[in-house]
């Protein structure tokens, strides 16, 4: 007989403080887009399109982060730049390169409008929340 955690969900889910908003690329055609003759970026491809929105919770990681190897070599980089995600067992599972916006955060104000992008979807999914690992953007 399995541990049935569906209580303790419940009240973690009600800790997740920020509302979040989750995006996808579905074609692949969205960023920008060098003007060659300008020099110039300019938006290119179809607009992303919003996957999920609800609670969930944007937290500095607090270890070292491990950035994909360049050249066959990992570098590692300061904790402050390392974030995870820790959404709620009902959101979809994120992508690599979807795009996480903070709408609003109960904990920390400086948080609403910044944008992450998803750099690892394998990072845990625990019995009552599921983590992923971000990278801030812009």
């Amino acid at each position: 007989m399995g541990l049935d955690l569906s209580g303790v969900r419940r009240v973690v889910e009600k800790m997740l403080g920020d509302e979040l908003e989750l995006w996808r690329d579905a074609d692949g055609h969205v960023g920008d887009v060098l003007d060659e003759q300008t020099g110039e970026l300019k938006p290119g491809g179809r607009l992303a399109t919003p996957v999920w929105n609800g609670p969930g919770a944007v937290v500095k990681s607090g270890q070292l982060v491990a950035s994909p190897p360049v050249g066959g070599t990992t570098a590692v980089l300061p904790a402050t730049t390392g974030y995870q995600a820790l959404l709620p067992l009902s959101s979809p599972k994120a992508q690599l390169d979807d795009v996480l916006v903070v709408k609003a955060s109960e904990r920390d104000a400086q948080l609403a409008g910044r944008r992450f992008r998803v750099a690892e979807t394998e990072v845990g999914t625990f019995a009552v929340v599921r983590v992923v690992r971000l990278e801030v953007l812009g």
